[in-house]
């Protein structure tokens, strides 16, 4: 399979490329490096990334800027980062790459479990993974040629040990658990599924 992977150069997205690449091709994109640079928030680059990549068979996602502070510094400018990066970025890499993927193929989107167990300091990540989820659940009814979209909705992630403190009391997913969540978006039949990996 020809694998697009946005968010290759993050800790999710190196893991996940070398766990991939012996069984698939990988085309491995970024905002800072990879085969091809990609800016999510620019719906000219996604274009022009498809566009070089060609057709497809499937395309992980596991970038999402989001802003990260306290409560009283959101406005509608901090707030934006999530609405344009986590949000409308991941939305627009399936609305442009539908035109582009392979009949039966599928997307993979990233959310994370602040949708429905909000933490301090992100309730900006928390609306937009909410907005994901619900995206993936109506586009999954709409998309045709038998193209599937999930999203994986881990928490904090054991090899990202500095947002350890921001989720007391969770256990760390592991990276294997992480994988195999994408796999099973990735290699599976389900449509319009949050799937938790732990």
């Amino acid at each position: 399979m020809k694998i697009i992977i946005v968010g290759a150069s993050g800790t999710m997205g190196q893991y996940l490329s070398k766990a991939l690449e012996k069984e698939h091709e990988i085309v491995k994109a970024g905002s800072k490096s990879g085969d091809i640079l990609v800016d999510i928030t620019s719906t000219e680059s996604i274009e022009n990334m498809f566009r070089e990549v060609g057709s497809f068979d499937a395309l992980i996602s596991t970038a999402g800027p989001t802003h990260v502070g306290p409560w009283n510094t959101l406005t509608n400018e901090t707030f934006r980062k999530g609405v344009e990066g986590k949000m409308m970025g991941q939305i627009n890499l399936v609305l442009i790459g539908q035109h582009y993927i392979n009949p039966k193929g599928s997307f993979t989107l990233i959310t994370g479990a602040l949708s429905h167990d909000p933490q301090l300091n992100f309730a900006n990540a928390s609306a937009a993974n909410g907005a994901v989820e619900g995206f993936v659940r109506a586009a999954a009814i709409e998309l045709g040629n038998g193209i599937r979209i999930n999203a994986v909705s881990p928490t904090v992630i054991e090899d990202s040990p500095q947002y350890f403190p921001y989720f007391p009391g969770d256990i760390p997913v592991t990276m294997k658990q992480l994988e195999y969540g994408f796999r099973k978006s990735v290699f599976g039949a389900n449509t319009g599924k949050i799937i938790v990996p732990y």
